[in-house]
């Protein structure tokens, strides 16, 4: 095993503390920094792992504030953002129109449309809630006041 260099260490820890798997940090470390890990290297700089077990406190250190900054800024991450992803649709469906796949156009312009708020789908928005937000009014009438009232409607459609 060769020995890492502080900017892998820190790599790894921070790779491991957004998820990653053990796989995939050993392919981006390979990637990033053309250095060959092992899976038990890796292993070691996962806090949550029982081989990280003498872990140095600010490898510790980085790891808690990367997670907790992964887990609560999620700005950073494109997706997760309303523009980028009507963005993206809109090229993905002016690539599908471009090679008449009519059918997956009509798709993504679906999907952007319940981007937008479900404006094209067939939910309907009900109110449970009366005037200004309060009950719901109701009112029961007795028998005569109905057939008083149906008198009513039945002679006034006679007009």
């Amino acid at each position: 095993m060769a020995a890492l260099s502080t900017e892998v260490k820190a790599f790894i820890v921070q790779s491991l503390a957004c998820y990653d798997t053990p796989a995939k940090v050993i392919e981006l470390v390979k990637e990033n920094f053309r250095v060959t890990v092992t899976r038990q290297q890796v292993s070691a700089y996962d806090p949550a792992n029982a081989m990280a077990k003498s872990l140095s406190q600010k490898w510790v250190d980085l790891f808690n504030v990367t997670r907790t900054r992964f887990q609560t800024e999620i700005t950073d991450i494109p997706i997760a953002n309303k523009a980028y992803r009507l963005r993206t649709l809109d090229r993905m469906m002016n690539k599908a129109e471009n090679m008449r796949n009519m059918a997956l156009a009509a798709t993504l312009i679906e999907q952007a449309a319940k981007e937008c708020g479900d404006a094209y789908t067939n939910k309907q928005k009900v109110e449970h809630t009366g005037k200004d937000g309060g009950p719901i009014e109701s009112a029961t009438l007795t028998k005569d006041e109905y057939k008083a009232a149906r008198r009513e409607m039945l002679e006034d459609d006679d007009c």
